[in-house]
């Protein structure tokens, strides 16, 4: 029997979870600004004890683990949202970069625009921790982690294929493979100050990676942004 004084189980583990989250955001925060903090500067920067942090986490390799779900989770929604948006048929020929000129058909050029745009707010939010992973984690759960993003641009540039919208001189898994590569160059960019995006320039780029001209590219990333079709991406909490 539970004693009166004592928390009530569900809210002991709402308790539980928010402090967690808490730990994981300030080690987010902290390890974008030093990669090499230590477990008491995050445990500082949460407003917790140290001991508290070794609670949730045991240790350095355990909390980069935990912000790798985080990232699998937000990277999980977002191609889910991706994927809604082109099933209902939001991003198809009929209503997007087809009226700034001539060309082929740009609905997969769209759906492609439009998951580089959706991903680069999480892959912005988690650039730090991809560096971290491979070398607390291993390389291969960071491919792992990437790996719904992956196949779902590989299945996108397949239909962009078939349809003649990108080229066909590299088949779409290694394909989506390399335009992966880029992305995350380009993420380091932003990581080391050199360069600033919010998706735009990363999607036009990714289009045009691709095979899609540089005019249609910029004008289909354009086109979604004026149609408002980005929602926000889902954050763990």
């Amino acid at each position: 029997m539970t004693s009166p004084t004592a928390p009530h189980p569900v809210r002991r583990r709402r308790t539980t979870r928010a402090t967690r989250a808490r730990i994981l955001a300030a080690a987010l925060r902290e390890l974008g600004r030093n990669p090499d903090c230590s477990l008491g500067d995050i445990a500082e920067a949460a407003g917790v004890a140290r001991r508290t942090v070794y609670t949730h986490f045991t240790g350095r390799a355990a909390l980069v683990e935990g912000l790798a779900g985080e990232a699998a989770e937000a990277i999980r929604l977002a191609v889910a949202d991706t994927h809604e948006a082109t099933t209902h048929g939001a991003l198809t020929s009929g209503g997007d970069a087809s009226a700034t000129g001539p060309g082929p058909d740009p609905g997969p050029a769209s759906a492609l625009a439009h998951f580089v745009l959706t991903l680069w707010p999480v892959g912005d939010c988690y650039r730090t921790l991809m560096g971290l992973a491979r070398q607390d984690l291993g390389s291969a759960q960071v491919s792992d982690l990437l790996a719904p993003a992956r196949e779902r641009v590989a299945g996108i540039l397949a239909e962009g294929q078939r349809q003649g919208v990108f080229h066909g001189a590299v088949p779409p898994g290694p394909l989506s493979g390399a335009i992966e590569a880029h992305l995350l160059a380009l993420l380091g960019t932003v990581n080391s100050g050199i360069w600033a995006d919010d998706g735009t320039g990363a999607a036009t780029a990714a289009l045009i990676a691709a095979g899609v001209d540089s005019d249609t590219a910029a004008a289909t990333v354009r086109q979604l942004h004026a149609n408002d079709r980005i929602r926000p991406p889902h954050r763990p909490h």
